[in-house]
C-alpha cells in the first residue's frame, strides 16, 4: 500500500490571523468585549482571582482592536504578530498612526504591559490582587473600542478592498 507523501513545513496553512481583515479583527474584538462584559457580574470582590476571566477577555479585546487599527493603517500582519502581547508597543504604533487616546488610557495600557497583566491573569493567581482596578480596565477597553471603531469607520476606504471586508 502506498503511503501518502509527508507534508513539509512549507505546506503549512497560513499562521492564524495572517490573512484576517480589519473587519474580522473588529468582529473578534467585539466578541471578546461581549465576553468580558458578560463575565463582569460574576466577579466576587472577596476573591480577586474571580476577575481573571473578565480581565483576560478585556485585555485580549484591547489587543484585537489595536491590531485592527494597525492593519487598517498598513502595518503588515507579520509585524503585528511579532509584537506578541505587547500593548505598550501597539499603543505607541497606533498613536503614531493617529489613534488619539486619553493620557490616562495610554498610561493604563503601559501599566498593563509593565505589570505583565496578560501573563498574570493567565498563569499567576498569586499576583492578581496587585493588578489595576477592574473599573479602570473596563474604562480602557471602552475607550479603545470606541476610538478604534470611530477611527476606522470615519476614514474613507474602498469597500471592494478585501483587507476591509466588513464583519460587523
Amino acid at each position: 500500500m502506498e503511503q501518502p507523501p509527508e507534508a513539509s513545513a512549507t505546506e503549512r496553512p497560513p499562521y492564524p490571523g495572517s490573512e484576517a481583515t480589519v473587519g474580522q479583527f473588529i468582529g473578534l474584538a467585539d466578541e471578546y468585549l461581549t465576553a468580558a462584559n458578560s463575565l463582569l457580574p460574576q466577579v466576587n470582590c472577596v476573591n480577586s482571582a474571580s476577575s481573571a476571566p473578565a480581565r483576560l477577555c478585556a485585555i485580549h479585546a484591547v489587543e484585537m482592536y489595536l491590531n485592527a487599527f494597525l492593519v487598517f493603517h498598513d502595518i503588515n500582519h507579520k509585524q503585528v504578530r511579532g509584537l506578541q502581547h505587547d500593548l505598550a508597543q501597539r499603543t505607541a504604533m497606533a498613536s503614531q498612526k493617529g489613534l488619539c487616546l486619553r493620557a490616562k488610557t495610554q498610561a493604563h495600557l503601559l501599566k498593563i504591559h509593565d505589570q505583565r497583566e496578560y501573563l498574570v491573569v493567565r498563569y499567576g493567581p498569586e499576583q492578581i490582587g496587585g493588578l489595576s482596578e477592574l473599573n479602570r480596565m473596563f474604562a480602557t477597553l471602552k475607550e479603545v473600542s470606541t476610538k478604534v471603531r470611530t477611527a476606522i469607520l470615519d476614514q474613507p476606504y474602498d469597500s471592494t478592498d478585501a483587507r476591509f471586508k466588513k464583519y460587523w
